[in-house]
């Protein structure tokens, strides 16, 4: 676990089967620091640093917190989704009055949607065989 003399706040974010932790520090330089490397050398799309920084641009903190993350599980896109919704909760924790600008952007909101268990007789949870006319 990660340990600091500094003080933050934390938040947890899910996406699909990813889970992000998240350590937000007020008055920082804008570092954000995922699984101890640096956001552009983890995430190589520009789409998915975006996703990661929509929480900080809605409450106007680019530049003004540092962010340090551990990602477990899923995808990168997951992994994108769960930071972005772990980096709100800990905002709201540093602010109550970002609730309204969160949450009218939908930042606050775990998104339920999950993989499909695969089901007996079936080859993926509705691909069925295929069967010929004879």
């Amino acid at each position: 676990m990660y340990k600091s003399k500094k003080p933050y706040h934390y938040g947890t974010g899910r996406r699909k089967s990813s889970v992000a932790r998240v350590h937000l520090f007020p008055n920082g330089t804008g570092s954000i620091s995922i699984n101890g490397r640096d956001i552009d050398d983890y995430f190589g799309l520009e789409t998915l640093k975006l996703i990661t920084r929509q929480p900080l641009v809605t409450t106007d903190n680019l530049g003004k917190v540092d962010i340090v993350a551990t990602v477990t599980g899923g995808g990168v896109t997951g992994q994108a989704g769960a930071l972005r919704h772990g980096i709100s909760r800990a905002l709201l924790l540093m602010n109550e009055e970002y609730r309204a600008a969160l949450k009218s952007a939908g930042f606050l909101t775990r998104d339920p949607r999950m993989k499909e268990r695969k089901k007996y007789g079936l080859k993926a949870a509705r691909r069925a065989p295929q069967f010929s006319k004879r």
